[in-house]
C-alpha cells in the first residue's frame, strides 16, 4: 500500500478501536490473527466447556491470547480476568502453550497496575513467557497485511486518490511535542557527537539526508530521557518495532536511501505541511532509530566503506 492508504487505513483501524469492545472486540482480533498467521485458531465458547481460559491459540508459536475489552476499563475487574483466564489455561490446556498474551483495547497503553501484575505474573510462573497486545501490536499485524485482507478486517474499502495527512503516526504525537519544547532550550553551541560514519556510507546516505541524520544525533539523547521509566520502555520498544517493520516495507519499494528517509519522514509527520521546527524534531527522531538501527542496516564486521558521504 502507498503511504497515503496505509494512513487511511490507520485512520480507520483507529476508529474501530474506539468503538470495539467486548465480543467486538474479539471478533475484529479472530479476522485479524486468522489473517494475518494460518496456525491461529479461533476459540470460541462452547456451552458448558466454555472457551477453557483461551480466546486463540497459535499451535506453530505456542501462544495462547486472551483478551478482555470492557467498555470502560476496571482496573479490579481487568485482574480478575487475567487471573482466572491463566488459571483455567494453566488446568485446562496444560502443553499446548508456552506463552500467554493478554490482548486488550485500552488506547491509551497498557495500566501501570495491570502491567505490575503481568510482572508479578511472569515471576510467579517461570515456566511461561507474558506478553501483552495493545493498540501498537494490533495495528502492527494489520500493517503487514495486502490490502486486499486490510479491507477485509477493517471493514472497508482503502482508497487509492492521495489523502493529505497532517499527522503521522499518532503514538509519535507526544514525542514531537517534548522534542520541539527541548530542543528550544538545549545548548545550541553543543558539539556534533562523533558518528561512525561507516554506517552512514553503507546505506549511501549523501548531502542533505546525512547532515540532516548527523545534526539530529545532536538531540537524540533526548528521546531516550523521553521514553525513561519501565512504563515508557515497553513504549520504547513498541515504537522502535513499527519503526523496523515500516522501514523494511517501503525499502522494498523505494531504491533510493534518500526515498526510503522522505517516507520515513512522513511516517512521523504525515505528508502535509508542517513548521520548521516540527521538522527539526522528526529528524531527530529519525536520527534516534537510525542509531539504534531500527532503521536502516548496520555494516558487516570488518566491512570498510569508500567514504561516499559528504561529512556534516
Amino acid at each position: 500500500m502507498q503511504f497515503e492508504q496505509r494512513m487511511y487505513a490507520r485512520l480507520k483501524f483507529l476508529e474501530l478501536m474506539g468503538e470495539l469492545c467486548e465480543t467486538a472486540f474479539e471478533d475484529f482480533f479472530h479476522r485479524l490473527m486468522c489473517a494475518r498467521y494460518p496456525d491461529f485458531l479461533d476459540v470460541r465458547t462452547h456451552g458448558n466447556l466454555g472457551d477453557q481460559g483461551a480466546d486463540g491459540l497459535s499451535l506453530y508459536g505456542r501462544k495462547l491470547y486472551a483478551c478482555y475489552a470492557p467498555q470502560t476499563v476496571d482496573v479490579p475487574a481487568v485482574k480478575r480476568k487475567l487471573t482466572s483466564d491463566l488459571a483455567k489455561a494453566l488446568e485446562k490446556r496444560t502443553g499446548q502453550f508456552d506463552s500467554f498474551v493478554f490482548v486488550h483495547n485500552d488506547r491509551r497503553g497498557m495500566h501501570p497496575q495491570i502491567a505490575t501484575l503481568l510482572s508479578e505474573t511472569d515471576a510467579g510462573h517461570p515456566e511461561l513467557a507474558f506478553e501483552q497486545m495493545g493498540n501498537r501490536r494490533l495495528w502492527y499485524e494489520c500493517m503487514r497485511l495486502d490490502q486486499e485482507l486490510a479491507e477485509e478486517v477493517l471493514g472497508c474499502q482503502i482508497p487509492v486518490q492521495p489523502v493529505v495527512h497532517g499527522v503521522g503516526m499518532d503514538d509519535l504525537a507526544s514525542l514531537l511535542q517534548h522534542l520541539r519544547d527541548k530542543r528550544v532550550a538545549a545548548d545550541p553551541l553543543m558539539t556534533l557527537p562523533d558518528v561512525d560514519p561507516r554506517k552512514l556510507d553503507f546505506n549511501r546516505l549523501r548531502d542533505e539526508a546525512r547532515e540532516g541524520l548527523v545534526r539530529g544525533m545532536r538531540h537524540s539523547h533526548l528521546v531516550d530521557a523521553f521514553y525513561e521509566g519501565s512504563m515508557r520502555t515497553v513504549e520504547h520498544d513498541e515504537v522502535a518495532q513499527g519503526f523496523r517493520l515500516y522501514y523494511e516495507q517501503i525499502r522494498q519499494e523505494w531504491a533510493d536511501p534518500e526515498d526510503v528517509l522522505w517516507q520515513l519522514e512522513m511516517y512521523v509527520l504525515g505528508n502535509g505541511n508542517q513548521q520548521p521546527r516540527v521538522q527539526r524534531a522528526a529528524w531527530v527522531i529519525l536520527a534516534h532509530f537510525f542509531e539504534r538501527c531500527d532503521i536502516f542496516e548496520a555494516p558487516p564486521p570488518g566491512w570498510v566503506g569508500a567514504g561516499v558521504g559528504a561529512s556534516a
